[in-house]
């Protein structure tokens, strides 16, 4: 007898930690523990006296096994708050991403065309080639992506996604 997975959704969390040694370490493990892979993450100080850091996880999974993972992330002592962006309602999300691109003659005046259309800003260029930097949505930094490659795409680096709810609200 076959059982029945439940569907795959993305979710996007923040948790408010301390900033201390080995907390990331225990909030990658509580993900690999259930056997599930961590799309983005980012971690940066949010606090003046570099006390609190602000993590963001971007995942897939059942909303059973977020939800449980939520409250295991609750748990440590070291977290302080954990929002999933996803169910908390409106919210934004923002990746940085470098995008290398090589080429030269009509391939390259069509990247910077396609590079301003997706408002992306030129912070190096050769002879040769163009840095692009892009910040948005995920998928825009996809699609931008996606049309860099029939052009000459040499190297990709993306931040990870940051995200915080919409409105006077905070996490």
């Amino acid at each position: 007898m076959k059982i029945a997975q439940a569907a795959s959704e993305r979710h996007v969390l923040t948790v408010i930690v301390d900033n201390e040694a080995g907390i990331l370490a225990k909030i990658a493990g509580l993900f690999t523990a259930r056997g599930y892979n961590i799309d983005s993450l980012t971690v940066a100080d949010i606090s003046e006296n570099h006390s609190i850091s602000r993590i963001t996880i971007a995942t897939n999974g059942p909303p059973q096994v977020i939800d449980q993972i939520e409250a295991q992330l609750e748990r440590l002592v070291s977290v302080h708050r954990v929002v999933d962006l996803t169910q908390a309602g409106p919210h934004v999300e923002r990746e940085l991403a470098l995008i290398k691109v090589a080429g030269t003659g009509e391939a390259r005046v069509e990247a910077l065309r396609i590079a301003d259309v997706f408002r992306a800003k030129v912070v190096d260029t050769t002879t040769g080639s163009f840095v692009f930097e892009l910040t948005g949505a995920p998928d825009k930094i996809d699609s931008f992506v996606t049309l860099m490659r029939g052009l000459g795409l040499v190297e990709v680096g993306r931040s990870g996604v940051v995200g915080m709810i919409r409105g006077a609200e905070g996490a």
